[in-house]
């Protein structure tokens, strides 16, 4: 919110992924075939996961949580997208700003930390299959996903309260199609070094931090897979992390082509703007698909699960 003699600011305008009225309801029909199919895969495999006793693993209740969090966070940008390709006035309220970048922010963020205890999970699970049940018990699995999901949140809250501690007052306009730290650092008129310097920081904290895990675990594990003398036990090994290094390959070739630059880039806008519908709307709809094309648990539920209703 603006401060001292500044106008106060109530809302913002979102200029949206293009200014081309022509191109508007095409993109509309397909951000929303994108957002649909990406809430019917994720709250499937949630609901999959649920029904079915095999699947209550380690493994696929961390699935079930990366299944929410894609499912929440592109909920959070993409109804209000969707909306704005439908209307002229592209207006988002003050407060409505604000808590599209907190969750945006906080589930990202999540999503990062929960993928890189997916990772340390696989690793245990392959590395040291004697004593995997011993150690990723219910109870761990839960403390780790409370510690991601905190992080997460608490991140989110300092990066929020720090961007709109700044004030408005150089447009209310948007270069983006929702709120984001970059576009809105570019409309502040006051001094953003400080608030630049704290989110590059924390963004290069979070992609290297879990990053590292990933890429130590994934490290240890293809180790422990050349050890394996037969060719059908590397295989099965390799199988139950493939879709896991899958999601992690496209999620931080993805994140770092969007974050790891500094926030005005202004003549960047159609480019993160590509980015970041793939990091937002795409990603989420393609980890249900990959986890359910390439496993087979997953996918002899959903086949169980289809005969029993065309059975009855």
């Amino acid at each position: 919110m603006a401060r001292g003699n500044h106008t106060t600011v109530t809302e913002f305008v979102l200029m949206g992924f293009t200014d081309h009225p022509e191109l508007q309801l095409p993109l509309f029909v397909v951000f929303l075939a994108i957002y649909l199919i990406t809430l019917v895969g994720n709250l499937g495999m949630i609901l999959l996961i649920k029904v079915d006793s095999r699947l209550h693993t380690p493994m696929y209740y961390f699935l079930s949580h990366l299944a929410f969090i894609d499912f929440c966070y592109s909920s959070s940008i993409g109804p209000k997208m969707l909306q704005n390709l439908l209307v002229k006035k592209k207006t988002i309220s003050f407060s409505g700003c604000f808590a599209q970048l907190y969750f945006s922010s906080a589930f990202a963020t999540t999503e990062c930390f929960l993928l890189a205890t997916m990772a340390y999970d696989r690793y245990m699970a392959i590395c040291n299959p004697l004593i995997y049940t011993v150690i990723m018990t219910q109870q761990v699995c839960k403390e780790l996903v409370i510690g991601v999901y905190t992080y997460g949140f608490l991140n989110s809250v300092i990066q929020t309260v720090l961007t709109f501690q700044l004030s408005f007052c150089n447009s209310i306009i948007i270069h983006h199609f929702y709120c984001a730290d970059p576009p809105l650092l570019a409309l502040s008129c006051s001094d953003t070094h400080n608030k630049e310097k704290q989110l590059l920081i924390f963004s290069a904290v979070n992609f290297t931090g879990s990053l590292l895990t990933v890429l130590i675990s994934y490290i240890c594990i293809i180790f422990s897979i050349i050890k394996i003398q037969s060719s059908q036990g590397k295989c099965k090994a390799f199988s139950t992390c493939a879709s896991h290094l899958t999601v992690v390959i496209i999620f931080y070739g993805t994140l770092f082509l969007m974050y790891m630059q500094q926030p005005k880039a202004g003549n960047s806008w159609l480019y993160n703007k590509v980015v970041s519908v793939f990091y937002s709307l795409v990603i989420p709809m393609l980890n249900p698909l990959i986890y359910s094309l390439r496993n087979t648990e997953v996918k002899d539920t959903l086949k169980k699960m289809i005969e029993g209703k065309e059975s009855q």
